[in-house]
């Protein structure tokens, strides 16, 4: 098919944002203005309260200014229906009352043939239901009764079955006029190698169908019913409709559920989705023969942002679980994780449900666990950790899976949830008055919680352990020194080194504010800006929403919205007044040089944060010269960032208070320094 620039323009013209967003979302009345075409609304991306996700109905864009998804109609509905991007606009077109462009004949050849594969599936699922009526499948019969399935719930599932015999399906088909190709390309029988008729693939089993995102027929699992075959169970091959890697059992109806707001879970088997579902976890999907790939786990991630793996309580699926931690470490991102749900030794939800009801299982699901924990469990369950050395193995195996995780911030708080749990086994139950680690006290690295810190131990800390929590903390030659004079004296040091940063944020937010022409321009470096301030992120989203549209209007807006005092407190902050292009508003040039240097030295701090991060992962024994020289780095990183008095004074002219702000600076990033125990020598 092939789509025009004019198609695509016309499409757009035709369709409005705010009305397909509006399906998904309910918008802010108070800070919308929908005469302008100005929609806000909780983001339907990520759980929140406050209305931070945008749609600017004009421009035909939405974007979330807490988790930065953005884009325009078409995204919007492949994120939210999880369609791709032609089913996309097929769905638009048809809402736009508009004919798709006719395809290209490659094309509209390929995609006939999967109509005509489908409509063998269907033809195939018809046959089943039908069989499993039939007098030869009373065992079959029998046995669903006793899983607990009525008539209404066959029905429900489509549940069929295929007879004991080579050509059932295959005469049923033929009879049919269904031409052998298909019927071979759709998986539904085999090739002989014999040179005899081709057989049946599923004989003798209850036939599952399988069912893609829009609800066609693409694959059948099949269990089957002699005890003694090899598969218990069995799914169609691989074809031109059906990747198993890439397919759900019940995706379609479980990610409605998923919509409205009902966890996902996820299980091993087809009748595992079935109990669940027909007691109530509509939201419920397993993979298909195969351990779960990363398509499937993204795939779970668009229908939900925490899914839970429900697991049979017995090895293998403990095993199970642990493959799915190793796939999902490297993936995991800020509100996209998974929580494991362990059953009861010996069952799986089918079971659990029979013998204790939907209650139980809710109660499961309601402790599920992190996968920090799961992670934490299978490194150390079962073993003894009364040597160093095999202290040592523990920190260095935990430390591996840590380092696969890309996301440095999920990373950090997976060290920091370690440590913790690292504590609890190995010091947290000491008894009082034992002092047989108090003779021994690192020159770096430790635990923060409980009584063990960066440069020496700690009585009476969170955690308990280490005795009377009044006692003073104890000094020993390498305690951390006392922080300078200069240092305390600070600004940027008062409130850590984060005061650097919101110093930055404050200086870029003035020089915008007064220069908003330079907004469209620096528009993504402003987008990345965090400001964890919560005035300055609200003096950003202004920026965001008016310094492009409506930039000699910005700083009326700024008043209506955030009051009078936004400006003004943010004009007399003594950092932000020294800054020299303030002065000359209309010299854009300089207002470019500043904002350029301030960003820059913002991105220099980020990746100073992450550098620092990794380091303090290593902080778990003495120093090594590794350790060492990663700290030796960021201190560079740093002094790279901050420039020099005779730069700041050339370049802006701003004489002595541009150099005592970089006294500050350094000051700061002495004590930060100072704070992890490290001494630049």
């Amino acid at each position: 098919m092939s789509l025009t620039p004019a198609f695509m323009d016309e499409l757009r013209s035709r369709i409005s944002i705010s009305d397909v967003v509006g399906r998904k979302v309910m918008w802010d009345q108070r800070k919308s203005n929908t005469g302008k075409g100005d929609l806000w609304a909780p983001c339907p991306f990520h759980h929140e309260k406050s209305a931070s996700f945008h749609v600017d109905d004009q421009k035909g864009y939405y974007y979330c200014f807490g988790c930065q998804a953005k884009g325009d109609a078409l995204k919007f509905v492949q994120e939210t229906e999880n369609v791709g991007f032609m089913e996309a606009v097929e769905i638009l077109a048809r809402e736009a009352g508009m004919e798709m462009p006719a395809r290209d004949p490659k094309a509209q050849q390929k995609q006939d043939r999967r109509t005509l594969l489908i409509e063998v599936m269907e033809q195939a699922v018809q046959f089943f239901r039908l069989q499993l009526k039939t007098h030869n499948a009373g065992p079959a019969r029998a046995y669903l009764q006793g899983r607990g399935f009525t008539p209404a719930s066959l029905d429900r599932w489509e549940i069929g079955f295929a007879p004991d015999g080579w050509q059932n399906l295959w005469d049923h088909l033929r009879g049919k006029s269904v031409p052998e190709e298909l019927i071979l390309a759709a998986g539904l029988s085999k090739a002989s190698t014999k040179g005899g008729k081709p057989y049946d693939t599923f004989r003798n089993r209850i036939m599952f169908p399988i069912r893609d995102a829009r609800g066609r027929a693409i694959a059948f699992g099949g269990r089957a019913m002699d005890p003694n075959d090899n598969a218990k169970y069995l799914n169609s091959p691989e074809t031109e409709l059906f990747d198993k890697g890439r397919s759900l059992y019940n995706q379609a109806p479980a990610r409605a559920a998923a919509g409205r707001g009902t966890p996902l879970i996820v299980a091993e088997g087809y009748m595992d989705v079935i109990a669940l579902s027909e007691a109530g976890f509509q939201s419920s999907v397993a993979p298909l023969g195969t351990a779960v790939t990363e398509n499937q786990l993204q795939m779970m991630w668009r229908m939900s942002d925490e899914p839970i793996i429900a697991l049979d309580g017995d090895q293998a699926g403990l095993r199970a679980a642990m493959r799915v931690v190793d796939l999902a470490l490297p993936l995991l991102q800020a509100g996209k994780s998974l929580r494991f749900a362990i059953m009861p030794d010996g069952q799986d939800p089918d079971d659990l449900i029979k013998a204790k009801g939907p209650e139980a299982v809710q109660e499961v699901l309601d402790q599920a666990m992190p996968m920090v924990k799961l992670l934490w469990q299978r490194e150390t369950e079962g073993k003894v950790f009364d040597s160093p050395e095999r202290k040592a193995a523990l920190d260095k195996a935990l430390r591996e899976k840590i380092r696969l995780i890309r996301d440095s911030s999920i990373r950090k708080h997976y060290g920091e949830d370690i440590k913790d749990l690292r504590w609890t086994l190995f010091r947290g139950n000491r008894p009082d008055g034992d002092r047989s680690f108090d003779d021994f006290a690192p020159d770096q690295g430790g635990y923060q919680q409980g009584g063990y810190q960066k440069g020496g131990f700690q009585k009476g800390g969170a955690r308990g352990g280490f005795g009377d929590g009044g006692r003073k903390p104890w000094k020993g030659k390498n305690a951390t020194p006392a922080p300078l004079a200069s240092t305390r004296s600070s600004l940027l040091a008062a409130a850590d080194e984060a005061e650097l940063q919101r110093v930055r944020e404050a200086v870029v937010l003035a020089v915008a504010i007064t220069t908003p022409q330079m907004v469209v321009e620096f528009e993504a470096n402003l987008e990345r800006m965090h400001c964890a301030d919560s005035t300055l992120a609200a003096l950003r989203d202004q920026l965001l929403r008016f310094g492009v549209d409506d930039p000699d209007g910005l700083r009326e807006r700024i008043h209506e919205n955030l009051g009078p005092q936004a400006l003004e407190n943010l004009m007399t902050l003594r950092h932000v007044a020294i800054i020299p292009c303030l002065r000359k508003p209309d010299d854009c040039e300089a207002a470019r040089q500043t904002l350029a240097e301030e960003f820059a030295k913002l991105e220099a701090m980020r990746g100073l944060d992450a550098e620092l991060a990794e380091a303090e992962e290593d902080l778990t024994g003495l120093a090594d010269e590794a350790l060492t020289w990663r700290l030796k780095q960021a201190a560079e990183a740093r002094n790279r960032a901050v420039r020099s008095e005779n730069e700041d004074k050339a370049n802006f002219d701003v004489g002595e208070n541009g150099a005592r702000l970089d006294r500050e600076e350094r000051d700061a990033f002495g004590a930060l320094l100072d704070r992890i125990g490290f001494t630049q020598k």
